[in-house]
């Protein structure tokens, strides 16, 4: 069995089939699927991830706004996610963090974002989904200052960074999870950090509707595809793929629905 740890099912892409999609990942061996409320204002994100998981026992969700909306909170939206992350679906705070690539808000106004969600979920007792792009240093530094002595952990997710990065992030208590393009031809250093982390710091993705793995790259992805990310790691490490499904279910499972 396999578990897709971070998805976005309640985007308008899956809207045409999107039972369909979970069928298929149903078929496939998915047994859980986590539907990210990344905080979409205009979309209201949340609220359709919201509905899915109470349609469906095997999805879960997050509350957090993206960094690339960062700029859009204030206090009534941070008063909401206090409220929302009550919900018992709720098995996480975030996506938050930060991303240097597009700078959809301003670099001050993301770190500050990235800091107060800290707290929030820290208040909440919750772990973190972390997206960080081209901005390691800060992230890890952020993370000394309002996280490492939490306890709470969390995952860098959908990761794309270096291995000294990823094995910097394993050391201040967080998981790595590889999405689909740990597939791609041209990221052997992903594979290679996936190969050196300890196989108890990892975690697989689809990160859906984007990013699809070989040999769906270019298509709409979807959970049902996370098979194929786990294949590669898999490959990578020198396992059965069997042995990668359920090493990564229990790191999950052990970080976000402990006992």
């Amino acid at each position: 069995m396999y578990i897709d740890s971070h998805a976005h099912l309640e985007g308008t892409e899956f809207d045409p089939d999107r039972e369909a999609v979970i069928q298929r990942a149903v078929d496939a061996g998915v047994e859980i699927i986590v539907c990210v409320g990344d905080g979409e204002v205009a979309a209201d994100s949340h609220a359709a991830a919201f509905r899915l998981a109470e349609e469906y026992p095997f999805i879960y969700t997050t509350v957090g706004v993206h960094p690339h909306e960062a700029r859009l909170l204030d206090d009534e939206l941070y008063a909401k996610l206090e409220d929302l992350s009550q919900h018992p679906k709720v098995i996480a705070w975030g996506e938050i963090g930060l991303d240097y690539h597009y700078d959809n808000s301003p670099r001050e106004v993301q770190r500050e974002a990235f800091k107060r969600q800290l707290r929030l979920a820290r208040e909440r007792r919750l772990p973190i989904s972390i997206h960080t792009r081209e901005a390691e240093a800060d992230t890890l530094a952020i993370l000394d200052e309002e996280w490492k002595d939490s306890g709470l952990g969390g995952v860098i997710h959908c990761f794309t960074g270096t291995r000294a990065f990823a094995e910097a992030a394993v050391e201040r208590g967080l998981l790595i999870s590889f999405s689909g393009m740990i597939t791609f031809k041209k990221a052997e250093d992903l594979r290679e950090t996936a190969r050196r982390l300890p196989i108890e710091k990892l975690l697989i993705e689809t990160d859906s509707p984007f990013l699809a793995p070989v040999p769906y790259r270019g298509r709409r992805n979807e959970p049902a595809y996370v098979v194929e990310t786990g294949r590669c790691a898999a490959d990578a490490r020198g396992i059965d793929l069997d042995e990668l499904a359920r090493v990564t279910s229990e790191n999950f499972k052990r970080l976000f629905m402990p006992a």
